[in-house]
């Protein structure tokens, strides 16, 4: 079974460079042999998946009670996107999980690497 967080192959080399995830950059010299590796892995962060978004005036928000829908700008079958402390990281799919079906999951399908600086995209 592969790593779903593991990158594709053809993103390693741009999100070796700069992501947060790469053990290996941590145990260099910056942070004094890796002493700090532990106290950086205990380090917590935030986890959305965002199903969706809509806008709409307060005068209709204020409408909304129990039982409103609330449209939204994603549709079934999209992807929904996994956000970590306000930074898109992953792509992937809803899913309902096998130990307990009363609970969702996300199974990731696309690992989103750093923003590139390139000027042309």
């Amino acid at each position: 079974m592969t790593n779903p967080f593991e990158p594709k192959p053809q993103d390693k080399a741009a999100w070796r460079q700069e992501s947060a995830f790469d053990a290996s950059a941590l145990q260099d010299d910056k942070l004094g042999g890796g002493r700090n590796l532990d106290s950086i892995l205990r380090i917590p962060v935030t986890i959305q998946v965002v199903l969706g978004s809509a806008t709409m005036p307060v005068a209709n928000l204020m409408k909304l009670g129990r039982g409103a829908i609330v449209p939204l700008d994603h549709r079934v079958g999209e992807p929904v996107d996994v956000v970590v402390n306000g930074r898109i990281i992953a792509r992937g799919e809803v899913v309902v999980v096998e130990d307990d079906n009363s609970r969702f999951g996300i199974s990731l399908t696309e690992i989103v690497g750093p923003p590139t600086n390139d000027l042309n995209g």
